[in-house]
């Protein structure tokens, strides 16, 4: 297989798959885990890609506590324990970008939030998504 530089829709993917990942993991499990995933032959990424989806995915599974501590003070009426799999995998992902990532804009991190939520969560998760990223965008001044 060769190896090809990833796109960053492409990379953000891979990160939300390992993130949802880790919500049947242990974390402590979550390096061979991680590992596993980025070692699959079918995968075809250059070694920088791989280097970065590890990275991120480490960094957000490590600030998880933080990132749920956001997302439960601005998410009206819901809190990350009532939350699907899908959809909170993706808010960490997306506050993370929001908060931690200064190469990503915040619009662009809502944006690719929505999209993975339609490709991945149910059909109202979408909205769901966009409505309580824009609620912590807003109080945060973002």
């Amino acid at each position: 297989m060769s190896e090809k530089k990833l796109s960053r829709r492409s990379l953000r993917e891979n990160i939300f798959i390992l993130v949802f990942m880790s919500e049947f993991n242990d974390h402590s499990m979550m390096p061979e885990q991680i590992r596993k995933f980025l070692e699959d032959p079918e995968r075809e990424a250059d070694a920088a890609s791989l280097e970065y989806i590890e990275k991120k995915a480490n960094d957000i599974i490590a600030r998880e506590e933080e990132l749920d501590e956001v997302i439960n003070t601005y998410a009206e009426k819901w809190n990350t324990a009532r939350m699907g799999r899908v959809e909170l995998a993706i808010f960490r992902l997306a506050v993370y970008e929001m908060i931690h990532d200064e190469d990503i804009p915040v619009s662009v991190a809502i944006n690719e939030a929505v999209e993975l939520a339609k490709k991945y969560g149910p059909d109202d998760s979408p909205s769901f998504i966009n409505g309580i990223l824009a609620n912590i965008v807003r109080e945060m001044k973002l």
